[in-house]
């Protein structure tokens, strides 16, 4: 994250060990890698649940990025955050970053519920999240994103086979 913010794309690249498009250093990237670093530095127990890359197939092509706001808290409520490239929108990656999610909360004792904020305005993200059992369970005011939809889900614990 900091060579990203420092709009080392190719050095990023090498560190993560994947091919980096130009889409992990725009203006809202960097904010968010800033976010995320100085979460961690506050407390660097925070970094597992923080963003990853979404990597498809064997040749780690870098679609978008996804993952949690933190850890969960006192209740066990996980907040998810996804984002695909605009070149690989519409091709069924978003979906598949969030049953990647759902089964990484799934899988965490901790986690009892899952947390999506989604625009109102965002009918790619609303339309992502139908059919996983998400309810609206009201309204946030954002500081960077404005008002968002606040949906949950209790998760799917899945007895191991």
């Amino acid at each position: 994250m900091s060579a990203l913010l420092a709009g080392d794309l190719s050095g990023a690249g090498r560190i993560a060990g994947v091919l980096l498009t130009e889409y992990f250093v725009t203006d809202r990237a960097r904010w968010l890698w800033q976010f995320r670093l100085d979460q961690m530095a506050a407390d660097p127990g925070q970094a597992r649940w923080m963003v990853r890359q979404a990597v498809v197939g064997g040749k780690g092509l870098v679609v978008g990025h996804a993952g949690f706001h933190g850890p969960p808290d006192e209740v066990g409520m996980v907040e998810i955050g996804y984002s695909v490239a605009p070149d690989f929108r519409r091709q069924g990656y978003a979906r598949s970053t969030l049953i990647e999610l759902l089964r990484r909360a799934a899988a965490e004792p901790a986690v009892t519920t899952v947390r999506a904020t989604i625009s109102p305005d965002n009918v790619a993200s609303l339309a992502t999240i139908s059919g996983f059992g998400f309810v609206e369970v009201g309204e946030q005011w954002d500081e960077e994103d404005g008002l968002e939809l606040v949906f949950e889900v209790p998760v799917c614990r899945v007895p191991p086979a």
